[in-house]
């Protein structure tokens, strides 16, 4: 009753100016005023309407209204136009033939002739039905992609799911482990590339992942192959001592703050490095011993690129929980990622909500691509192909390695090579992301001068042919 008394609107009963109503002590602002910019809709020039555009116009739009991505835009202008593919070759505006050295992203699988099969199977798909929100509709593509890959992928991998590309898939592979486990950290590897997205980027270990500012609950483990030391003598060594700091670090983490490790089966983008015998194997036991999920990225390495379907199947008795992979999976004729999980996590979001998707998730026209390259494959016995690229990869390294001084050293895997490059005093030209050393610029004008197109990330330089190059091409790519 007192407390009533003393604070009321009218202020209190024996001090009425004390306790009044209260009042702001400041004048309201006035709303800014913008300056105000033309939001009307543009008009759609006549060039627009015509088949061909001359030279003049493309630079002229090229210059005015392309952006590039990672880099600076500033490169734009020397970038060859590409106007047509065939095999493994691509074909500039001027007539001239260029050879595909890494697949481009290491990403056109089957180069750039397009089976009629695939073509037919992605008109009739767009034709029928172009598309359905994955949520409100189920397409027999779906099922025929889904059933068709839990056939093919090793172990009880059963469940499936299709994003865009391979970034959005290892987001997806993120999610899906946090939401399973509970927990938030993701352990990934130095020396490593999963992706542009903020989660997959955060988890990457080269210096892109900067571009994603401080993002909690990642965290950086040692691979086995360091920039500066040694973890050992021998792959055997170097396992063991990989696979010590791997489980001191869980130990100092705590395990049950660890939703999974994530980890590319063969490292891609930085410098198709092999695993050790032994250590992913390892590193599927310490998943298994203190409760912690395994991803293995294979956007770049799965679906033939390394031989078998699937590169983990290197590697005796290991199989993801959870398994991402993109590039290969279409041939890039259209963007399409892969998310697949072993039984008993799918089993777990048959009744909780798995909490991810998007609005191209699982789309039917991308969908029937995916299902008739890898059919394609399938039936062409691609695994054995591969092998014989990888006869003549490692014959043609070698000789690279023992014949010039530049080379360093070099590893190949089926289709999947690159070389590391060193200048005249014997170190390497560059860390990777800095501003491309003399040395490096004469590479890149020494391609583009000899018809070579392909990523050269200084100082690697991939070797990833398209698996569909012939032995004849192979040698030609080598000379």
């Amino acid at each position: 009753e007192h407390y009533k008394t003393i604070s009321r609107t009218e202020g209190s009963l024996a001090y009425s100016t004390v306790n009044r109503r209260y009042k702001p002590p400041l004048s309201p602002l006035d709303l800014p005023v913008i300056d105000p910019v033309d939001n009307s809709s543009g008009r759609m020039s006549d060039k627009h309407l015509k088949e061909h555009w001359t030279d003049e116009e493309i630079s002229d739009a090229v210059r005015d209204n392309v952006v590039m991505t990672w880099a600076s835009s500033a490169g734009r202008y020397s970038l060859p136009r590409i106007v047509r593919g065939e095999g493994i070759y691509l074909y500039d505006n001027a007539g001239k033939q260029y050879m595909d050295l890494t697949s481009m992203a290491v990403c056109t699988n089957m180069g750039y002739t397009v089976d009629d099969n695939i073509r037919e199977a992605i008109v009739k798909q767009l034709t029928e039905l172009p598309y359905v929100y994955p949520g409100l509709a189920m397409v027999e593509v779906r099922a025929r992609l889904c059933s068709l890959l839990a056939e093919i992928t090793p172990g009880d991998i059963n469940g499936f799911l299709f994003a865009l590309g391979g970034s959005e898939a290892n987001e997806g592979a993120i999610r899906i482990a946090r939401r399973y486990t509970g927990r938030w950290k993701i352990m990934s590897a130095m020396r490593s590339y999963h992706g542009g997205t903020s989660g997959p980027l955060a988890a990457t270990g080269d210096f892109r992942t900067r571009f994603a500012g401080d993002q909690p609950g990642f965290v950086k483990v040692f691979s086995p192959h360091a920039l500066r030391f040694s973890t050992g003598a021998s792959d055997e060594d170097a396992a063991a001592q990989a696979l010590k700091m791997l489980e001191e670090q869980i130990l100092s983490e705590g395990a049950d703050t660890i939703a999974a490790i994530l980890l590319e089966t063969i490292v891609g983008a930085n410098g198709v490095f092999l695993h050790p015998s032994g250590y992913l194997e390892g590193v599927r036991g310490l998943c298994d011993r203190y409760g912690i999920l395994l991803i293995l990225d294979e956007v770049m390495c799965g679906f033939w690129r390394t031989g078998p379907l699937f590169a983990f199947q290197h590697f005796r008795g290991v199989v993801p929980d959870i398994l991402t992979s993109a590039k290969g999976l279409t041939s890039s004729f259209l963007p399409m990622g892969m998310i697949g999980m072993r039984q008993h996590i799918k089993d777990h979001f048959e009744n909780n909500a798995l909490g991810w998707g998007a609005t191209y998730a699982n789309h039917p026209v991308l969908m029937a691509c995916a299902y008739e390259v890898v059919k394609a494959n399938v039936r062409n016995n691609l695994e054995r192909r591969v092998r014989a690229i990888e006869g003549g990869m490692l014959r043609e390294v070698d000789a690279l390695i023992r014949k010039h001084k530049c080379v360093l050293q070099g590893r190949v895997i089926g289709a999947f090579g690159c070389l590391d490059l060193i200048n005249a005093k014997g170190e390497s030209l560059n860390l990777l992301g800095q501003e491309l050393p003399r040395e490096a610029l004469v590479v890149k004008e020494s391609m583009a001068k000899h018809g070579l197109i392909g990523l050269f990330r200084s100082p690697m330089m991939h070797i990833c042919p398209p698996l569909v190059i012939t032995d004849e091409e192979l040698r030609e790519l080598f000379r």
